[in-house]
């Protein structure tokens, strides 16, 4: 492998110890970049179908991308993927910071994991080597706990680490791997995955460079992106994901109160401006990146002690324990935040699992003999704060929360499932699709359940003419966001599979790199001489083998569906909303099926579309 890649896939059986080394061809690579392009292929040919995600027989994959690790802007993201204990399907999360660029510079462009350890262990790997080491003295760590820990024993405070918590631990379908302690690899439960292994950690360190195939083309970039993201990035730098809050409370797409209101009173109050103007003490960042997007905040009070190790929330957070939770108090919110962190919890999920019970308890279905005698009412930020301990430890109504929201509504009964806000058993992410439909066919079709990594902003329609960024993709009509049709299929279609090839490339989304300037990025590291229509058939390739992926697993239409909720208005009303019909939803199901030359009815992939997609060993799996 000459450009882009190390050339190397790691292969741990924890089961009996084995490690080895499998060098793919060049061609593997073009097929699938990286990231969840390697995690659906490995899935899709190695996991047997039924298999119990947290068996011996699933696989836990690390995956880079053809940037990853490369340095420039937004290079430093990578994935980590299984089949998910949370939904029972597909399951995949991206991380940025600093690990998936180690893991390369170590010499592995992925890491496939099977089998489980008969005691805690982590892996080492180091400058092209690998070893599997005892942790039991890990184990019940926190995951700031176990960062010093490590590093101390192995003598390097550079180590980068992909490691759980607690909750991972106790395998909680909630529990993320965090990256370093900052940042979270964070949906679809694969920390319980990582945790029915026996795996407490991997370990990276690695001094060797990704080869490059044009290094001045790829200095010209870097050079391009350090002089100009300022005019299209700044508020991420001075505000944060968050610097959005009060745009999205005022188009009545602020989560609020589990989904029940778009606008929240208290939004000002947690707002990335104000977290700026209050408790922010610094900026953090991801490998080569200048944007430093992410938040270090600092709380020492009569209430709340926030360790600045932990970094701080970003938006998904503030939403998901603050808005989501009716909670305004940003020091609450950042307690919350670390808790999660330090116990390994996916922020988004933790948090919906909050607001759900709030409206439980608020309806009725759980009293304070349930809840410990926590007033577990929307806007209580304490009692937030005390069900996310819970949560992390697995206690009284924390373990059934930690379970996620299909069995948690099971067990509550009489009526709670419709609280349960969740796609294939994902908990829905912190942005309001009644008030974007492309969006919502994106949360229904979602491979993972409800995600916002690999869907479509329709604002991105509004403006007339079409922005020529769209227009490159053969979008050029208008259409406002609270609307379903054809011409907004095919756009999110399009968009959504370029969002994709972010999570295949190991690209950050926030980084404002044209499409052209994307290309010419792959082509200066890999010398393909590729373009926008290869890119564009790898990330449907990857979407399509993920899709497979989950039909073999039982996957129906009746799968691809919002919850309920979708189709009713906010109960306080909202000029800007218009629930999602779920007829027009379900007919334009059909078309998104038919442009993506998958059954218009069933949604299986048809022979011709898998010879298209040079996917022809994917057909049995499917029947065909």
């Amino acid at each position: 492998m000459a450009n882009g890649y190390t050339g190397k896939v790691l292969r741990v059986n924890l089961t009996d110890g084995q490690i080895a080394v499998e060098t793919p061809p060049e061609s593997f690579y073009r097929r699938y970049l990286g990231g969840h392009g390697f995690v659906g292929y490995y899935l899709l040919n190695e996991v047997p179908c039924g298999a119990d995600p947290l068996g011996p027989d699933n696989l836990l994959i690390f995956a880079g991308g053809a940037t990853t690790g490369v340095p420039v802007a937004g290079g430093g993201r990578s994935s980590v993927g299984g089949k998910s204990p949370l939904t029972g399907l597909y399951g995949e999360a991206e991380a940025g910071g600093f690990f998936g660029a180690e893991m390369r510079m170590a010499g592995f462009d992925a890491i496939v994991i099977r089998g489980r350890a008969q005691e805690p262990v982590y892996l080492w790997v180091h400058d092209g080597e690998a070893e599997i080491r005892r942790a039991k003295h890990l184990w019940g760590l926190t995951t700031l706990e176990c960062r010093r820990a490590l590093q101390q024993e192995l003598g390097d405070p550079r180590v980068r680490l992909a490691m759980i918590g607690p909750a991972g631990e106790m395998l909680s379908p909630l529990a993320c791997i965090m990256h370093d302690v900052k940042h979270a690899a964070g949906r679809t439960g694969m920390g319980a995955v990582m945790g029915s292994k026996n795996l407490k950690a991997i370990a990276a360190r690695g001094q060797t460079a990704i080869p490059i195939a044009s290094p001045d083309d790829l200095k010209a970039l870097a050079r391009w992106m350090r002089d100009n993201w300022r005019s299209k990035a700044e508020r991420l730098h001075d505000s944060g994901t968050a610097g959005g809050v009060m745009e999205l409370n005022d188009f009545g797409a602020l989560p609020t109160r589990n989904f029940q209101d778009g606008r929240f009173a208290g939004a000002e109050k947690i707002s990335g401006q104000t977290m700026r103007d209050t408790i922010l003490i610094d900026r953090g960042g991801c490998y080569a990146c200048p944007i430093r997007c992410k938040r270090v905040v600092s709380v020492d009070d009569a209430e709340y002690h926030v360790d600045p190790e932990y970094g701080g929330p970003e938006y998904e957070t503030i939403g998901a324990v603050g808005s989501n939770c009716g909670v305004d108090d940003l020091r609450a919110i950042s307690k919350a935040n670390e808790l999660c962190n330090a116990y390994g919890l996916d922020t988004i999920s933790t948090g919906m699992m909050v607001s759900f019970a709030m409206e439980c308890y608020e309806a009725g279905l759980l009293t304070p003999a349930d809840t410990d005698g926590i007033d577990l009412r929307f806007g209580n930020a304490a009692a937030m704060v005390q069900m996310i301990e819970r949560i992390g430890k697995r206690q009284g109504l924390g373990d059934l929360l930690a379970q996620g929201p299909r069995v948690a509504a099971a067990r509550i009964g009489r009526g709670a499932e419709q609280y349960a806000l969740h796609v294939k058993g994902q908990p829905l992410p912190m942005h309001e699709c009644r008030n974007r439909h492309g969006q919502a066919l994106g949360y229904a079709v979602s491979p993972t359940g409800a995600d916002h990594m690999h869907n479509f902003w329709d604002e991105s329609m509004r403006r007339e003419p079409v922005d020529r960024e769209l227009q490159a993709f053969g979008v050029y009509t208008s259409l406002p966001p609270n609307e379903l049709n054809v011409d907004k299929v095919r756009a999110y279609a399009h968009v959504s599979s370029w969002t994709w090839l972010d999570n295949q490339l190991g690209m950050c989304m926030f980084v404002p790199w044209t499409v052209d300037q994307l290309v010419q990025l792959v082509n200066a590291v890999t010398g393909w001489q590729t373009n926008v229509f290869e890119l564009q058939l790898a990330a449907q390739r990857a979407l399509t083998v993920a899709r497979a992926f989950n039909l073999r697993e039982g996957l129906t239409r009746a799968d691809d569906a919002l919850p309920a909720r979708m189709a009713t208005p906010f109960k306080s009303g909202s000029i800007n909303e218009r629930p999602v019909d779920p007829a027009v939803l379900d007919r334009h199901m059909s078309v998104f099926y038919g442009i993506m030359g998958w059954d218009p009815q069933t949604g299986v992939p048809t022979l011709a579309t898998l010879q298209r997609l040079d996917l022809e060993w994917v057909a049995p799996h499917l029947g065909l």
